[in-house]
C-alpha cells in the first residue's frame, strides 16, 4: 500500500507485505537493525541510503532548514507517493524522517531505532535499547539492539556451514572480532593479549575456535591474534567466500565477543549461550550502562581466559516488539 490522498494505516489490520522505506546512512549496524525490524513486522522495505551534502552533513537534526535539499532526492527516490511506514536510524536520518511526515500530511508512520536525540514526540515509535536512557508513552526499551537472529536462520545456517567446522575440536567457542570505534581502541597488542587468554581457556578445555572478524576489524589485529594461537586449534575467516558469523552463531557452544559492538554482543545473546565479553580500552557512560545491564541481566561476563557455561533467557521477544510498535502506530 502507498499512500494516496485520505488513506490511513489504520484502516488495515495487516501489515504482512506493505511497503516499507528504510533510512538509513549505510552503516551496516544501522541497516541491519532496520532491516530486522522490517523483517520482525513482515513488511516489505525498500532500502533509502542517504549521502547528506555539506553543511548538512555537519550539522545536528535540529539545524538542518530544508532538509530535502541535503541529498539527492531523484536519484535516492525520495518523493512522493509517501510509503505508508518508515524505518530509520542515524542522527542523519532524523530531520528527512520528520520532514517526509510533514509532506505525507502525517499518513507516514515513523519508527525510529535508536534514540532520534531531536523531534522525539513526533516519531509514532522510537525501539531503543535500555542504555539510551530513553523514556516516553513511544519508547519502546530493548536490552541491546534489535536483530534478526532467528531460529529458522540458525538452523539453516547451521546445515550451510557445518562442514567447514567439523574437524575442530568441541566445545567450539565463536570469537566474533569488532574493530575500533570512537569510544574503544583495539590494537595489535590487544590481539595478542586476546590470543593469550584464549590459549589459556583451550588448554583447560581442548576447545576449538571459529573466529570471524568485521569490517571494522584491522588487519594487525588479525595477524597478531592468530600468530598468538599457533599452538591451537582455529579456524579464522579471511573474508573469502560466504560469511560464517550465522553459522558460528548458530554451531558454536559459547562465545568469546569483543566489547566495542553492541549489535553483535545481542546478536550472540539471542542464541541464549554464554557470551564473554573481552574488554577493551575505552568507553563511554552509554556503552557502560550497555555492558552493566547486560551482566547484570546475567547475559555475559567478562572473558578472563576461561570459557564459563550457564543459563539465561534470551533477551527481547520479537513478538512483544512486534506487538509494541503496532500499538504506537494505531495498528492493534
Amino acid at each position: 500500500m502507498i499512500f494516496q490522498s485520505g488513506s490511513n494505516l489504520s484502516e488495515s489490520k495487516d501489515l504482512i507485505d506493505q511497503p516499507c522505506w528504510i533510512l538509513c546512512d549505510g552503516k551496516a549496524g544501522m541497516m541491519s537493525q532496520c532491516v530486522a525490524l522490517a523483517e520482525m513486522l513482515k513488511l516489505k522495505p525498500e532500502i533509502k541510503i542517504i549521502d547528506p551534502r555539506f553543511p548538512w552533513s555537519k550539522l545536528p537534526p535540529s539545524f538542518w532548514l530544508a532538509p530535502f535539499a541535503a541529498v539527492e532526492v531523484k536519484s535516492i527516490g525520495l518523493c512522493a507517493p509517501w510509503p505508508p511506514i518508515l524505518i530509520a536510524s542515524g542522527r542523519q536520518t532524523v530531520a528527512l524522517a520528520l520532514a517526509i511526515k510533514r509532506a505525507s500530511e502525517g499518513k507516514t508512520k515513523l519508527i525510529q531505532i535508536q534514540n532520534p536525540r531531536f523531534g522525539i514526540s513526533e516519531f509514532d515509535a522510537i525501539v531503543a535499547p535500555m542504555h539510551d536512557n530513553l523514556h516516553g508513552n513511544n519508547v519502546i526499551s530493548t536490552i541491546g539492539s534489535v536483530h534478526g537472529i532467528t531460529q529458522v536462520k540458525l538452523r539453516s545456517a547451521a546445515n550451510k556451514f557445518r562442514e567447514t567446522y567439523k574437524t575442530l575440536p568441541r566445545p567450539l567457542i565463536g570469537i566474533l572480532l569488532g574493530g575500533p570505534n570512537k569510544q574503544y581502541r583495539m590494537t595489535s597488542e590487544q590481539g595478542v593479549r586476546l590470543g593469550q587468554l584464549l590459549v589459556r581457556g583451550v588448554k583447560r578445555s581442548g576447545a576449538g575456535l571459529a573466529i570471524t572478524p568485521s569490517r571494522r576489524t584491522h588487519k594487525d589485529l588479525i595477524s597478531a591474534l592468530t600468530c598468538s594461537l599457533k599452538e591451537v586449534h582455529f579456524r579464522n575467516w579471511d573474508g573469502k567466500g560466504d560469511n560464517p558469523y550465522l553459522g558460528i552463531l548458530a554451531l558454536c557452544d559459547s562465545f568469546v565477543v569483543t566489547g566495542d559492538s553492541v549489535n553483535m554482543i545481542s546478536e550472540a545473546a539471542a542464541t541464549g549461550k554464554p557470551v564473554h565479553v573481552f574488554e577493551l580500552d575505552g568507553g563511554s557512560p552509554k556503552f557502560d550502562r550497555f555492558h552493566h545491564q547486560m551482566r547484570k541481566a546475567g547475559i555475559t561476563r567478562p572473558f578472563m581466559g576461561k570459557f564459563e557455561d550457564w543459563e539465561y533467557s534470551s533477551p527481547n521477544d520479537p513478538n512483544n516488539i512486534v506487538q509494541q510498535v503496532k500499538l504506537r502506530i494505531n495498528l492493534d
